[in-house]
């Protein structure tokens, strides 16, 4: 084994960053023998220099994150600040000097991983950033390494715990989408401000990043259609349950049939409950993964917290550390597909639709017509009325969303329709 340590530069010293200086410090044998090396904290750059933070020696601290990483002997930099800048100066920077990277940034690597893969390769270092996706759960590698010599298809799942935590309390319990919110931030799941999480701006940016993986291609943020789940009701699960589903917020990367473009997208949707992602619950992540040669897989576990994200970020400190060793580099950006992304309209899928409608004769009539008119087949209707009053719930066949859309529209537009109460997609099959 060698005897000189490889250092470690941290940048961000929170729930995580913590967890990360913790484990090195109480399994540091481990971590040497499993590297060959023994790895050493180096600096920690932080914010507030004055908080306590156990276990950690106060000479580390710095405040000066771009001296930390100039240093020009740090080998690995490990950065869990989140957010665009500073975090991806920082990172280009200790490219520019001599070091690998591991990030846990989601944000970033889906709105410029470009630019970080592009200096990582000029440098000739290491990216690695298992944790940005699904904590714990072990994705990146196996979509990167291990499916490397497969063809992906489809890649669908929840990867974003407070939101499976709340509409899975609605689903168990019948709570309203408020109550369940309210119980998911007393219990630390949700932020203050969730709004990253419930509108499907954190699920987006995985999205983003777990599609640029499995097709070869860039998918940037901007690419991904994202819709929250602040409109679903205790009524939707309702009709769910009647139809043998629940509901998730899921993230679905798609390669096209024909397999000339791909899509992103984040939004609710019903799914059977004979569908493995159907049994996810609490504030676990789960992401199912469909390939030509390898079948169907699926990813489970805590998708986020200090420790099993810290885990996810240790591991990756192990690969690059071995690879710095072996003087070698591991998998770089491959976007060799170069193929476009699909809007959402493009998509093909199926729709949940509960209309509030006059409860009188032509009713259902007419509803059939618009939906023959949009070119789209209606697969069952159920229809329940009293006192002038009615309400249909109509589930299609697969179509392209734009016409779905269309559809939507038209209905809205008779007279005889009072209003569209709620509109899902319907997934899983």
């Amino acid at each position: 084994m060698r005897t000189r340590p490889l250092k470690v530069a941290l940048l961000g010293c929170g729930v995580v960053g913590s967890e990360v200086a913790r484990i090195m410090t109480t399994h540091a044998d481990d971590l040497a023998a499993r590297i060959g090396a023994p790895v050493e904290l180096a600096g920690v750059a932080v914010r507030r220099p004055d908080k306590v933070r156990g276990g950690i020696d106060p000479s580390l601290i710095t405040t000066d994150a771009t001296a930390l990483v100039k240093r020009g002997d740090i080998d690995v930099v490990v950065e869990v600040i989140g957010g665009i800048e500073p975090a991806r100066a920082l990172i280009t920077t200790a490219f520019e000097h001599g070091a690998s990277v591991v990030s846990a940034n989601k944000a970033l690597l889906a709105q410029d991983g470009a630019t970080l893969y592009a200096s990582a390769q000029q440098h000739g270092q290491d990216l690695y950033y298992e944790a940005a996706v699904a904590g714990a759960i072990p994705l990146i590698r196996p979509l990167r390494e291990s499916l490397a010599g497969d063809k992906i298809n489809r890649v669908m799942g929840i990867v974003n715990g407070t939101t499976n935590f709340i509409l899975d309390k609605m689903d168990s319990t019948g709570a309203g989408y408020q109550e369940a919110l309210d119980e998911a931030t007393a219990l630390g799941y949700a932020e203050a401000d969730p709004t990253a999480d419930v509108e499907g701006f954190d699920a987006a940016a995985k999205a983003a990043i777990l599609a640029g993986i499995a097709f070869h291609t860039r998918v940037r943020l901007d690419d991904v259609y994202r819709e929250g789940m602040t409109e679903v009701t205790a009524a939707d699960f309702a009709s769910a349950k009647q139809m043998g589903c629940t509901i998730k917020l899921l993230a679905i990367c798609e390669r096209a049939a024909d397999g000339g473009s791909v899509t992103a997208r984040v939004h609710p949707a019903m799914i059977p409950l004979s569908h493995p992602l159907a049994s996810v619950r609490e504030a676990y992540n789960a992401v199912f993964v469909e390939a030509e040669a390898a079948g169907r897989l699926m990813f489970y576990g805590p998708g986020a917290g200090g420790s099993p994200t810290a885990s996810a970020v240790l591991g990756d400190v192990v690969a690059v550390c071995r690879n710095r060793l072996n003087e070698a580099t591991g998998p770089g950006e491959s976007a060799y597909t170069q193929l476009p992304v699909s809007s959402m309209g493009e998509v093909v899928t199926r729709y949940h639709i509960s209309l509030d409608v006059a409860d009188k004769p032509g009713v259902l009539a007419q509803v059939a017509t618009v939906f023959a008119e949009h070119g789209v087949s209606i697969d069952t209707v159920r229809q329940q009325g009293k006192d002038g009053e009615a309400s249909l719930v109509v589930v299609t066949h697969r179509a392209p969303d734009a016409a779905l859309s269309g559809t939507v529209e038209a209905l809205r537009k008779l007279d005889t329709v009072r209003g569209v109460a709620s509109i899902m997609r319907v997934e899983g099959e």
